[in-house]
């Protein structure tokens, strides 16, 4: 790292302290649980959490963007969750939460590289620093633990808001396809933090301030033209571990899979976004291809016209001839940008 490069970074990184980075890397309190009593699936509020911050790992591109890899918001199963932040050389003080998801399978892969980040110019280019997010991937996890996951990077964001110079009341959340599906539940689902919580991260809230994303199913139950659940769709895709719900029986000592069809169609509701809009919901943006097979725009349309009956900023734009994905989606990023020059602004 030369000269310029640790100067323009101590700019930032004095807030978070180099001592952090050796502190939140050795230091991890364990936990047992009482006879009986299921163990912790989703992160543990008492564990010590904090920034790890990697000296060899930061790099600045040509446009002047920062990349910090691998900052840790929270600790799981014996892992790490962790998130990329893309720093932008004049910050407007507002983020970007970018879940890096498709199928709800989450790879650092997929974020690796100077392609990444010139995927989110976009972004970076209007001073939105981005938040790339990393969560517990199917088909080891299934969509409740990404949920969990995804609302304690959003906590962990607000509570660093200022270490990161950002302001914590404007925050938007994207992503494509189950990343899409991610933003719509941060945006509907947002919660209170917890005031009692030992954890000050879960004191704070997860809601957001704005959605735009592409392609995002909204409603798990009702998935196809018939009126049948996403089950039959997510196993032809490979994708059917995420919707394995998978419970821990204080008798057998051990995780037992959901087989009750009610339960697991209760489950799917749950967390369809669909079933949450009110009128607290996010303003939210979606664009959708109108010859997407796998999932159908309609579900996009139902998602804009509910949050437009309780009075929500929505907006649906169809891709004509897209499908889920097509070629220079990247530029469609603009339109999302578009949307939170509007949402986030001071």
């Amino acid at each position: 790292m030369n000269m310029k490069m640790k100067m323009k970074l101590n700019d930032w990184m004095v807030p978070f302290g180099y001592v952090l980075a050796l502190v939140v890397g050795g230091l991890c309190f364990g936990q047992t649980n009482a006879p009986g009593e299921r163990p912790v699936r989703a992160i543990d509020a008492r564990v010590l959490t904090g920034i790890a911050l990697d000296m060899d790992r930061q790099t600045e591109n040509e446009a002047g963007v920062t990349r910090i890899s691998d900052v840790i918001y929270g600790r799981k199963f014996g892992m790490v969750l962790t998130m990329d932040v893309l720093r932008p050389k004049q910050p407007n003080k507002a983020a970007v939460v970018w879940a890096v998801s498709g199928g709800f399978k989450s790879d650092h892969g997929d974020m690796a590289g100077p392609g990444f980040v010139k995927y989110m110019s976009a972004f970076l280019d209007r001073g939105y620093t981005v938040f790339a997010v990393v969560h517990g991937s199917n088909p080891k996890f299934d969509l409740r633990e990404v949920s969990a996951d995804m609302h304690r990077a959003v906590r962990f964001i607000r509570y660093h808001a200022s270490d990161f110079g950002i302001e914590a009341q404007r925050i938007g959340i994207s992503g494509a396809s189950a990343g899409g599906v991610i933003s719509l539940w941060l945006g509907t689902q947002g919660r209170a933090g917890d005031p009692a919580a030992k954890d000050p991260i879960d004191r704070e809230s997860s809601q957001v301030q704005a959605v735009a994303c592409f392609y995002p199913g909204v409603d798990w139950v009702h998935w196809e033209e018939d009126g049948s659940n996403c089950l039959a769709r997510t196993r032809k895709l490979g994708l059917i571990d995420g919707f394995r719900f998978r419970d821990f029986d204080p008798v057998k000592q051990e995780y037992v899979e959901e087989t009750d069809p009610k339960r697991i169609n209760d489950i799917l509701a749950e967390y369809s976004p669909i079933n949450h809009v009110s009128a607290k919901s996010a303003p939210t943006f979606i664009i959708h291809g109108d010859k997407d097979v796998i999932v159908r725009v309609e579900q996009a349309r139902m998602m804009v016209a509910k949050l437009k009956e309780v009075s929500v900023a929505a907006q649906l734009v169809i891709k004509e001839g897209g499908g889920h994905g097509w070629p220079g989606q990247d530029q469609d990023l603009k339109l999302f940008a578009d949307w939170y020059d509007r949402h986030l602004r001071r």
